[in-house]
């Protein structure tokens, strides 16, 4: 048995734990630079604003029907996801965290009342966190993602689906007769693993519902769409095809990448945000145990301005893999010093680290270059748990620029609220 919990309304939920008269408002959380809507509160779904999209598109919505707009805060979801997280785990003996907002908890050899225990569960989290959850339990990690849809859908609406299953939904609780009028009553595009495009050519052949597929044959399903769809029907059977991943498989690339707050025309600012991308780079390759051989790292125009247009990136080979910070921001910062060329309004630049290897394969050479070759891991154990305890940028290199304040880079966040729970200075103060 699995059961997945999901924050929901995530982002809009962490803002709502400390601005209590944002509750029954129409909320959106706004991507990077206030571009577009990544995350809404139901209010805001009820005046059908969609996913993605566009401010500027929606932004009357704050006069005529009170939209509150926020810049994204993904310090305080970070934190606010581990909290959740770390509650979520007494579900079961395992979990993997899917995502920042869902968690996949095994219940193999837990006894009593599944059901009794997740809201018990849930209501810890609201009560110690703030944050709502749906929680789903199923044979299947197939099964548990599309009980949490069903759960939380029959809470947010009511007769869609049986009281009863609002909040927590355990399909291996019910009856057989109610488990098919429930799986009936589902589009066969909510089941996870069925994209827009599969979803279209099953209904187009007549499966509608998820009761439909899960009652297909497999070798059938394998023949005519893929693998990955026959698996996703036999989950859908009670036959576990996806296990649980305690840890993540590590990456074979890392990438980091933003567009900038305004267009940039000068190479020290460029030289700036590569060595910032370098360096939270190198930190997420060091968390994983890897090494980086290559490093691509890339600078473009926006397509959508009119102007020159600017779209160049080069691979900086390395000497020796490495996960030390100072020569991977040295190879991005020479990167970038040989693409760019002066007179482009730069909208976004990037870094990824290519061809990774376990930090335990070494490669041997003659020691021509003894300084080169030193040993800095002990520096960037130590470099990672000052940033790890007092927060990412608290000791970085001197390329990345002074202050963020000082960054002419840097993102557009007009409306980001203070990040309550990681910086003293915005702990919120309570005033009798």
């Amino acid at each position: 048995m699995y059961a997945l919990v999901d924050g929901n309304n995530f982002y809009v939920s962490c803002e709502r734990v400390f601005r209590p008269s944002l509750n029954g408002r129409p909320v959106v959380v706004l991507s990077n630079n206030d571009g577009c809507a990544v995350a809404r509160s139901n209010e805001a779904k009820a005046l059908g604003i969609a996913m993605g999209a566009p401010w500027f598109q929606i932004r009357h919505l704050e006069e005529t029907a009170g939209l509150v707009g926020l810049s994204a805060n993904f310090v305080l979801y970070g934190d606010m996801s581990d909290r959740m997280m770390s509650l979520a785990a007494g579900l079961g003996p395992t979990q993997e965290i899917y995502s920042i907002d869902e968690s996949f908890i095994g219940l193999h050899g837990v006894r009593g009342d599944l059901t009794r225990r997740a809201h018990a569960i849930r209501a810890r989290i609201l009560r110690w966190t703030g944050i709502p959850c749906g929680v789903g339990i199923g044979p299947t990690k197939t099964l548990a993602k599309l009980a949490n849809h069903i759960a939380k859908t029959a809470e947010r609406k009511p007769g869609s689906y049986p009281a009863d299953l609002a909040q927590v939904c355990n399909l291996a609780a019910l009856p057989a007769q109610d488990l098919d009028d429930v799986l009936r009553a589902t589009a066969v595009g909510e089941v996870w693993g069925v994209g827009r495009r599969i979803g279209a050519q099953l209904v187009e052949a007549g499966i509608c519902n998820v009761l439909d597929l899960a009652r297909m044959d497999p070798a059938t399903v394998r023949r005519r769409w893929n693998v990955t769809l026959e698996r996703t029907v036999r989950e859908l059977q009670g036959m576990p095809c996806v296990q649980l991943e305690d840890a993540p498989a590590p990456k074979k690339e890392i990438a980091c990448t933003r567009s900038f707050g305004r267009p940039v025309t000068d190479l020290a600012p460029l030289l700036e945000a590569v060595s910032e991308f370098a360096s939270r780079a190198a930190e997420k390759l060091r968390d994983q145990g890897s090494l980086c051989a290559r490093l691509l790292v890339f600078a473009h125009t926006s397509p959508h301005r009119p102007g020159p247009r600017f779209n160049r990136s080069t691979v900086v080979p390395l000497r020796r893999p490495t996960a030390d910070t100072n020569q991977l921001v040295q190879a991005a910062v020479n990167g970038m010093r040989y693409i760019y060329l002066p007179g482009y309004q730069l909208i976004k630049a990037g870094v990824m680290l290519l061809e990774l290897q376990g930090n335990d394969v070494h490669q041997g050479e003659l020691d021509l270059e003894p300084e080169a070759g030193r040993d800095r891991s002990q520096l960037m154990t130590a470099l990672d748990a000052i940033n790890g305890r007092y927060g990412k940028g608290t000791l970085h290199v001197g390329a990345t620029g002074a202050t963020e304040q000082e960054r002419t880079w840097g993102m557009r966040q007009e409306r980001r609220t203070p990040r309550y729970t990681t910086r003293w200075e915005e702990v919120p103060v309570a005033k009798a």
